[in-house]
């Protein structure tokens, strides 16, 4: 090789790794662990429908950074599948970011991966309050179950409603729920009259709805994750007589969620739910995200997990902005930070790294379209994680 050959070469060589330094160093991958198959995919549509209207508002650049995303389907509560996703994402697919996760068995899976990697991790909605104590990559822009189910017992006491029988979803944010609505239920003074768990993915609630009834208490209690379970739970509620019975309908958001709501129809009507989301949310920013989303996801009718994915966007920008690839700077940039969401205002609280946010309790009714509606009736204003710190 002469010596104008191997300064070609060398010349080439540089030009070469300087392309794809520069191809790469701008663009940072996030991976999403979320069901996009089976009967929990609605949530994979909110997030996907959530992303959209973040890009088409804010454009694919954090800072001098593009944002790239990653998809993995997870199923429905399968820790084994989202561990394994979790792990392809970070080691063959080389994300610096993760986010997504809906169900806490799978957050808890990716936990101990978040955390070896040192890899910032937002959670979009599994709402168990111990999982943020589990890494120290965690921060969750959704809410906790203890956030909306002690509201929830607060408002019972005040309305007079004395007993309750709890029903609730047999796994962690079930157990969550169940607990802090007793807890705060019977300290006011109200009675327990039974406590059930129910399997997470059971869409038969013939035998839960006689044991409910012949207790005859004023009201039901109930926490089950938005989806097939949630809807047919509310419509057995009718269907086996509890409603007509006279036993109020109390529970968290996700049983009357908006995806689902017209399909319940008037079984839902007068469903009384706590929970920091509502589409009938009247705000100027609900309203730009509304009609954002309406246009990026037209086919998708957006819900609390959209709001939650979503406001995980805009945290997941500012640390990729602020931190690009170093995880500890772009954690320790959003820790503390306040903004106007389209639930209402927020704060990454020190304390949790979940939300401090505002609890509504909501009314299922008809509105002037004629279409059902969660309308808020009563604000509960800055409730930090319940389950995590005192109120």
């Amino acid at each position: 090789m002469t010596k104008t050959t191997r300064h070609v070469a060398f010349a080439a060589g540089i030009g070469l790794a300087l392309t794809a330094t520069a191809g790469n160093a701008d663009v940072i991958k996030v991976g999403v662990v979320a069901p996009f198959s089976g009967p929990f995919a609605v949530y994979g549509q909110e997030f996907r429908g959530a992303i959209d209207t973040w890009v088409a508002q804010h454009g694919k650049m954090a800072g001098s950074h593009e944002v790239q995303f990653i998809f993995k389907d997870s199923g429905g509560p399968n820790p084994a599948a989202a561990k394994s996703a979790t792990q392809e994402l970070l080691i063959r697919d080389g994300v610096k970011y993760l986010a997504g996760y809906v169900f806490t068995p799978n957050a808890l899976a990716a936990a101990p991966l978040a955390s070896k990697a040192h890899v910032p991790t937002v959670i979009w909605n599994a709402a168990t309050s111990i999982i943020t104590t589990k890494s120290p990559e965690f921060i969750r822009t959704s809410f906790t179950l203890p956030q909306a189910a002690m509201p929830m017992a607060d408002w019972a006491i005040a309305h007079g409603i004395k007993s309750v029988v709890i029903a609730v979803s047999d796994y962690g944010p079930g157990i969550d729920a169940d607990k802090a609505f007793a807890k705060e239920f019977t300290a006011k003074g109200g009675t327990i009259l039974d406590e059930i768990r129910m399997p997470v993915n059971t869409t038969d609630f013939s035998p839960f709805m006689q044991r409910i009834k012949s207790k005859a208490p004023n009201a039901l209690f109930s926490f089950i994750p938005a989806g097939p379970p949630a809807f047919s739970f509310v419509k057995s509620y009718s269907d086996y007589g509890l409603k007509a019975a006279g036993i109020k309908f109390l529970g968290t958001g996700d049983l009357v969620d908006e995806t689902e709501l017209q399909g319940i129809g008037d079984a839902g009507i007068g469903v009384i739910t706590a929970h920091h989301y509502s589409v009938a949310h009247d705000s100027a920013a609900n309203k730009a995200f509304l009609a954002a989303f309406q246009k990026a996801a037209p086919n998708v009718t957006p819900n609390f997990a959209a709001v939650g994915a979503y406001d995980g966007m805009r945290v997941l920008y500012k640390m990729i902005e602020a931190g690009g690839t170093d995880g500890a700077k772009a954690l320790k940039s959003v820790i503390g930070t306040s903004w106007e969401s389209p639930r209402g205002p927020v704060t990454i609280d020190p304390r949790t790294r979940s939300l401090t946010q505002n609890m509504y309790i909501r009314e299922v009714v008809k509105g002037a379209d004629g279409k059902l509606e969660n309308k808020e009736i009563d604000t509960i204003k800055d409730v930090p994680d319940l389950g995590l710190v005192s109120k």
